[in-house]
């Protein structure tokens, strides 16, 4: 089912959930990510990432969402995602099936951890399109929020594309190029009435190829 098709109340519905505590809409501090990383230049950096469900490989779209990309990149580097800075692995604490699996802020314990300023919003620049198996960042209201926490599209999501839902949409960086078959089944799993899995989907590991 094509979350694109859905009844507009249904919509409305699964864009309320996906934006609920998915970032600081205030900047924890005045840095940015190009300020760290030029991780930009690179044409289309490439990652593996392994969850406690299993491996998939992205590649990221450095040249349309450069700065998302850097941002991204940046908390690779530092072990946010994988608990290499010693303060814990995050998990993929909400999952919707039909809709999108979002990860990449708190810990298996429930603690939240700690980001970077927010940047800005790069959907409406970039022109990509939340298609199945593309990741994107995940965002309070506030257009310009997102700090570390993505999500990946298990479904055709152009919804949450710029000018639909709202004006400015959700930003586009990449895509999954193989495993997607283990995020298909991550959104699957079983969950609670706030979305959480029972089961934890941990992210052991993500690393440059």
């Amino acid at each position: 089912m094509c979350s694109s098709r859905l009844p507009a109340f249904l919509r409305i519905l699964l864009f309320g959930l996906l934006v609920t505590g998915c970032g600081n809409p205030e900047p924890n501090d005045g840095s940015s990510a190009a300020d760290d990383d030029d991780s930009g230049d690179e044409a289309a950096p490439r990652l593996a990432v392994t969850t406690s469900m299993g491996s998939f490989e992205v590649e990221l779209f450095a040249q349309d969402s450069p700065n998302t990309t850097d941002n991204f990149l940046r908390y690779v580097d530092e072990g946010f995602y994988d608990g290499d800075d010693g303060l814990g692995p995050t998990v993929f604490h909400r999952i919707i099936a039909d809709f999108m699996v979002q990860g990449g802020g708190f810990t298996d314990a429930g603690t939240q951890k700690e980001t970077h300023a927010a940047i800005a919003n790069e959907a409406t620049d970039s022109g990509l399109s939340n298609s199945y198996g593309t990741l994107a960042m995940a965002r309070t209201n506030a257009p310009d929020s997102a700090t570390a926490q993505f999500f990946v599209n298990v479904v055709d999501n152009d919804f949450l594309d710029p000018g639909e839902m709202t004006d400015d949409g959700y930003a586009v960086f990449g895509e999954v190029t193989s495993g997607m078959d283990v995020v298909d089944a991550m959104g699957l799993v079983a969950t609670d009435s706030n979305d959480a899995p029972f089961e934890t989907v941990l992210i052991e590991d993500i690393e440059r190829l």
